[in-house]
C-alpha cells in the first residue's frame, strides 16, 4: 500500500507541479540556482488533486488541532488551498500578505480574526520557512496563537527546520523532498546521479553551482 508521500509525489510529478532538471538548473527569486522547481498552484487546475488535497490537509487538521478557531493561509501561493481547508472544516479563514497594503486600511492579515483565536496556518510549499514565519509573527502579533502550520511539500532544509524550531511552530507535509526523489527515480524520471547531484544541491542550496556541460 502506497504511504500518502508517494501518493502525492506521484501526482505532483505527473502535472508538473514538480519539475526536475539537474542539467538545466531553474532560478529561484532569491537568487539560487536550482535543480528543482516547485509550483503547487498547479494543482488548483486539476479538480480531483485539488480536492484530494484539501482533505488531506483537513483530516490533518482534525486529527492533530481539534481545538482550532480558523485557518490562515499564506499569500499568494496557499489563498486558495487554506480557503478550501476552512470551507471542508467550516471554519472561518483569513490570509496573510507579504507586507501590509500601501493604501486603504493598510491590512496585513485581511479576513477578521479574534484576538485569543487558534489558527493552524496552511501553506502550498516550504522552503527556507522565512516567508511562512513571517506570516505566524503577524498573526500573533494581531493577538491570536498559531497552534500549527500544514503544507503540500517542503524541500527539507536544515535551516528551515531550526527556523520553525525556533518559532515554536509544528510542521506537518503531506509529501517532502526525499519522497520526490525516491518516486522520481522509481518511475525513470531522473537516474543515479541525478539524485546524487539533487541530494548535494539540498545541503547547500544558497552555493550550489551546476556543472559545466
Amino acid at each position: 500500500m502506497k504511504t500518502l508521500e508517494k501518493l502525492i509525489a506521484e501526482k505532483l510529478l505527473k502535472i508538473k507541479a514538480v519539475k526536475l532538471q539537474p542539467s538545466n538548473p531553474f532560478t529561484w527569486a532569491m537568487g539560487w540556482k536550482s535543480p528543482i522547481y516547485c509550483d503547487n498552484r498547479k494543482t488548483l487546475s486539476y479538480p480531483q488533486l485539488r480536492n484530494f488535497i484539501k482533505i488531506e490537509l483537513a483530516r490533518i487538521i482534525r486529527e492533530k488541532y481539534e481545538q482550532v478557531d480558523a485557518i490562515a493561509g499564506v499569500a499568494t501561493g496557499a489563498i486558495a488551498q487554506g480557503a478550501m481547508v476552512a470551507e471542508e472544516l467550516g471554519l472561518p479563514f483569513v490570509y496573510v500578505r507579504s507586507s501590509p497594503k500601501d493604501h486603504g486600511l493598510e491590512n496585513i492579515i485581511e479576513g477578521d480574526l479574534k484576538p485569543g483565536m487558534k489558527v493552524v496556518v496552511v501553506e502550498d510549499l516550504i522552503s527556507t520557512g522565512g516567508s511562512s514565519l513571517k506570516a505566524v509573527e503577524a498573526i500573533r502579533k494581531d493577538g491570536s496563537e498559531v497552534i500549527g502550520m500544514v503544507a503540500i511539500f517542503t524541500y527539507g532544509f536544515d535551516v528551515a527546520a531550526e527556523r520553525f524550531k525556533q518559532a515554536k511552530v509544528e510542521l506537518t507535509t503531506l509529501c517532502n523532498y526525499d519522497t520526490i526523489l525516491e518516486t522520481a527515480l522509481e518511475t525513470n524520471y531522473i537516474t543515479d546521479a541525478e539524485v546524487r547531484t539533487l541530494q548535494t544541491w539540498r545541503k547547500d542550496p544558497a552555493n550550489w553551482q551546476p556543472r559545466i556541460q
